[in-house]
């Protein structure tokens, strides 16, 4: 069943019969099948409560205020170039020194495509950090950098940043499914979270990307931090027009 109405949408991320689809159990330790089998986001009852505590206790300790500014200097220093920057920031926060090996670990984490050089990436991440560090790293990279990505579609220098990403988010969104499993028949269930967030009967209601109900996203504040910081660089007036714009210059006329 695929939902695309905004109240459906609601009820069934509320719903604690509707669960992430299982994920294999059976993997070898540190691989990225083993890892998906440890964290949150596809666990469910109190493994999931358990897990979560842990993510959001570790995201506790960073502060979204700090995040943007450390984006925004990062940015330029690399003269634009700013793949990589949300997940190096996010890593420096976090005690992670070395992210190299998040968007190889990272390309499978979602869909669970699994590949030698993804186990090899979470390999080297398990290395310097643990499970709620790796959660964080990997699902904050490509939402955020798809997230900078589209903004930068729609945008020109000297855009309200803040502004820009809530139209983003509600209306090209990084993330635009997500699937749920109904226990109690065994069916799955697709969220279109675009045609939802733009249903006119949800009226203004917030936009439903970063999720709803029983497993909200635990870093709204961290992710829109460090892509409006990337944002401040890029869509700065003053800023060299040719630089920083060889992968994504949507914003030019």
């Amino acid at each position: 069943m695929r939902i695309t109405r905004r109240a459906q949408a609601e009820a069934v991320l509320s719903d604690p019969r509707y669960v992430p689809p299982p994920v294999r159990q059976d993997a070898g330790p540190g691989t990225l099948a083993w890892l998906r089998a440890r964290v949150s986001r596809f666990s469910t009852g109190p493994a999931h409560a358990e897990r979560r505590a842990r993510v959001t206790g570790r995201l506790a300790t960073v502060d979204p205020a700090e995040l943007r500014p450390a984006a925004r200097a990062m940015t330029l220093e690399r003269g634009g170039d700013w793949r990589g920057v949300p997940t190096a920031v996010l890593g420096a926060a976090l005690g992670v020194a070395d992210t190299s090996a998040v968007a190889a670990a990272a390309a499978g984490y979602l869909s669970g495509e699994e590949s030698p050089e993804a186990d090899a990436a979470v390999a080297r991440l398990l290395d310097q950090a643990g499970l709620p560090e790796i959660t964080l790293l990997l699902q904050g990279h490509a939402a955020t950098e798809a997230l900078i990505e589209n903004a930068l579609r729609h945008a020109a220098p000297g855009d309200d940043v803040e502004a820009r990403l809530r139209e983003t988010l509600k209306d090209d969104p990084p993330l635009t499914l997500t699937r749920r499993l109904d226990t109690r028949t065994g069916d799955e269930v697709t969220i279109d979270l675009v045609a939802a967030n733009r249903d006119p009967a949800g009226g203004d209601s917030p936009h439903l990307t970063f999720g709803h109900g029983l497993r909200p996203c635990p870093a709204p504040a961290h992710a829109l931090a460090l892509a409006a910081g990337v944002l401040d660089a890029l869509l700065d007036p003053d800023l060299d027009p040719d630089r920083g714009h060889g992968q994504s210059d949507g914003w030019r006329p």
